[in-house]
């Protein structure tokens, strides 16, 4: 039987985190968690993309600012985005004197961060690691659909690119919300071609991750409090329950989802949220605050991706996606 799922013995720990959320996101219910509300999308630049990058070092120096650390005493940046050759992650890396590993999961990459960072840890090949991702609806559009200024209509199963990004400052010791296990996702493509319903394609290998993780561990969903998807958005959501209830596993009575907490699924936000900010943001605020003030205890949080491009698109190919899973201890 294949594992894929991975125990941390030294069960490193995030001693801090540092979030920024865009002025539509800060309305929902996580604008109370969040360190930095944006009362301007643009951020005080030029182009969409700078306003991107600009979150993301804001985090980045953000969570290492609130674990009462300098710069120069964090050994590695694990960080990537959604845009071509994750240049938000790498443009920020410039700003900060440490080696950095580029990632990339899409969506994903928080839990994919948060495992590349524990396992260095867990190894002993550093001491602290800084786990960080974001991204920006307007540079998201125009680089995987369409330019905003062309005025393209919204289908029923879309979702809302998060503007936010998040970080999380892990620690070989210290106080905070202990990594105690991964499981890496496989990927997995069910022929979705839509590029604008990204729940039904990602949801199935949400699925795959969640019933590896608990082939691995031989636990079931009632071992935690909650288990969180990344950006599988309302739509998506129910799509995984169904997967899983045939599977013979049960998520209805704790699975929730980053996508649909962001936006709390009002009327204009069709299936909630997406992007690689997304899991970030509502991780790194409100499910970080929840867990180190004791209402939660253990989470599996499970990032989504689609791991598709433009050109892909274009050329009339399927969405590959794919799931990380960290459990996350207090």
């Amino acid at each position: 039987m294949e594992n894929r799922t991975i125990s941390f013995r030294s069960r490193p720990r995030i001693v801090a985190t540092s979030t920024v959320a865009g002025t539509k996101e800060c309305r929902g219910v996580i604008g109370r968690y969040v360190e930095t509300a944006l009362d301007d999308d643009m951020y005080g630049e030029s182009t969409y993309e700078k306003a991107e990058r600009k979150m993301l070092k804001k985090v980045i120096f953000g969570a290492i600012e609130n674990a009462g650390r300098r710069a120069e005493e964090v050994d590695l940046l694990v960080s990537g985005d959604l845009l071509n050759q994750i240049i938000s992650a790498s443009f920020a890396a410039r700003e900060i004197p440490v080696p950095f590993l580029g990632v990339y999961g899409a969506c994903s990459t928080m839990a994919e961060s948060l495992a590349v960072a524990a396992a260095f840890i867990d190894g002993g090949f550093i001491r602290r690691a800084v786990a960080a991702t974001g991204s920006h609806f307007a540079s998201a559009e125009r680089q995987y659909r369409y330019p905003l200024e062309l005025g393209t209509t919204r289908p029923p199963q879309s979702q809302w690119t998060v503007t936010g990004a998040g970080a999380a400052l892990v620690d070989s010791v210290g106080d905070g919300v202990r990594i105690s296990a991964a499981t890496l996702g496989k990927v997995v493509d069910f022929g979705v071609t839509d590029v604008n319903n990204m729940g039904a394609a990602m949801a199935p290998a949400a699925c795959d991750t969640i019933l590896a993780h608990f082939r691995a561990t031989g636990e079931d969903p009632s071992a935690y409090d909650l288990i969180v998807t990344g950006d599988l958005g309302a739509l998506g959501s129910r799509i995984l329950k169904d997967l899983t209830w045939e599977k013979g596993l049960d998520l209805s009575g704790n699975h929730v989802d980053c996508g649909e907490i962001v936006y709390n699924v009002i009327e204009d936000e069709f299936q909630g949220g997406s992007g690689a900010g997304c899991s970030a943001v509502v991780l790194n605020s409100y499910f970080y605050s929840k867990m180190m003030g004791g209402s939660l205890r253990r989470i599996l949080f499970v990032a989504t991706g689609a791991l598709l491009s433009p050109v892909s698109s274009g050329q009339g190919e399927s969405i590959p996606c794919i799931a990380h899973a960290v459990v996350l201890e207090r």
